[in-house]
């Protein structure tokens, strides 16, 4: 048992305390997502969605879109039913308009700013979450025996207990990044995705022992599944090295020797971003259409046209993947800040003119987005490919590909290359003899 790297996290004190606060936060999550808010016939809730489910259409599918990255929660309208996707959305607005408006980008660039245009984005999280939980009494106001209780007193209760939900949950992906290990918001995404995985699997198995699927379309599919999480895993790890060297400098008294270094641009700098992104984006509209879809008609007809799964919806979806891929790369790596901060240092890269900097950084940060950005849309699109192919249930579909997988993948890694990080720096061996984990900024 010597150097078993799950007794050294148990030993060094500092990391168990992190990760055992970590199991923690996430246990309450999945607790809260299957307590119901008030006022709600949960009985009735499970007969109207299992009739859903057997007659099938374009308003099973959103349903079973939304829940699946509710980690459960929406079927069961729990307190932690929107999930952490409001706060993600709110986030993605905020960075926009940092971006399209210089006043804000200048307010952002102040001391405190970060602080000013963060409580900025945690005001707008609440009202995106009114919204949202609105059209969710309006949702269940349309099924049968659903509400125990007046409307009235039932659409004010359900939007503060529903909107509280969500920003507790952001409070918890807070604290976790704070104290525990691995980044607090997609842990929390990573779990209510890792939850669906019993009951998925279960479904596949009883479809092929009833024989609606094909074994042999089974093997397939599970041995692509395995490659795609390899290739995820080996492009998630890629590098492009850029060589930075550094003159001679003086620094107080002291004479510091040329130094040769590098710049690691990774083939995918934005990681599992650009998906979470564009998946949230996405879910705002599809959670309105489809629960006022009934009152509003051109809001039903949208609700069918992006229907997941749909040509419109798999294009739309696709688009914004690599948009927020470019976008997202701009804002963490922009050339102009790496370049000035190089020129600053008194360094240089090989055969490129200093005044010709800016120009070569981006045009190599162009040519690793895109086959980046668009493996990332491959990836996205493989549930649908799998539904439509091989006759898969929705939610064994989302689990082998797209945005699930992605996450599942990237977090994992995230939060391993964490912990590795504070095993070395108590003189542990790491989680891995062979190979090397990398940490990402998600």
């Amino acid at each position: 048992m010597a150097n078993n790297p799950i007794l050294d996290i148990l030993r060094i004190k500092d990391l168990r305390d992190r990760v055992l606060f970590t199991v923690g936060i996430l246990m309450i999550f999945r607790l809260g997502a299957i307590l119901p808010i008030p006022g709600i016939n949960i009985n009735a809730l499970k007969l109207y969605f299992l009739s859903q489910s057997q007659q099938g259409g374009a308003g099973a599918g959103i349903v079973e879109y939304i829940n699946f990255f509710s980690g459960g929660a929406f079927l069961h309208f729990s307190v932690f039913m929107l999930g952490i996707m409001p706060y993600i959305s709110m986030s993605i607005i905020m960075q926009l308009l940092v971006v399209v408006f210089p006043r804000l980008k200048k307010v952002q660039e102040e001391e405190g700013g970060k602080k000013k245009i963060h409580r900025w984005t945690r005001l707008g999280t609440v009202l995106v979450c009114l919204v949202q939980a609105y059209t969710v009494t309006v949702y269940a106001n349309q099924i049968p025996d659903a509400i125990t209780m007046a409307r009235l007193p039932y659409t004010l209760l359900a939007m503060v207990t529903v909107t509280a939900g969500t920003i507790l949950l952001m409070w918890m992906g807070e604290q976790i990044t704070q104290r525990g290990v691995g980044n607090g918001i997609s842990l929390l995404i990573f779990a209510g995705i890792v939850a669906r995985i019993p009951n998925a699997f279960a479904e596949l198995i009883s479809r092929v022992r009833e024989k609606e699927l094909n074994p042999v379309f089974v093997i397939l599919v599970m041995a692509m599944f395995v490659g795609v999480v390899a290739l995820v895993i080996y492009e998630q790890q890629g590098q492009r090295k850029i060589p930075v060297h550094y003159a001679k400098r003086v620094v107080g008294r002291r004479m510091y020797g040329a130094q040769s270094t590098y710049i690691p641009f990774k083939i995918n700098p934005s990681g599992v971003i650009p998906v979470i992104f564009a998946s949230s984006v996405l879910t705002f509209p599809i959670q309105i259409a489809q629960s006022l879809g009934r009152s509003v008609r051109w809001l039903g007809d949208f609700s069918y046209w992006l229907q997941p799964g749909g040509g419109p919806y798999i294009v739309t979806y696709a688009l914004l993947i690599v948009f927020f891929a470019y976008f997202y790369t701009q804002v963490t790596l922009n050339p102009i800040e790496i370049s000035k901060q190089i020129r600053e240092n008194g360094g240089s890269v090989p055969g490129i003119r200093s005044d010709k900097l800016e120009e070569y950084l981006n045009r190599i940060l162009s040519r690793i987005i895109l086959p980046g950005a668009l493996f990332l849309t491959f990836i996205a699109v493989i549930p649908t490919l799998v539904q439509h192919f091989f006759n898969f249930p929705a939610q064994v579909a989302y689990l082998m590909g797209g945005t699930s997988l992605l996450i599942i993948v990237g977090v994992d890694l995230d939060t391993m290359a964490q912990i590795e990080g504070h095993l070395r720096m108590h003189h542990h061996e790491g989680l891995v003899k062979k190979g090397k984990i990398r940490s990402r900024n998600l």
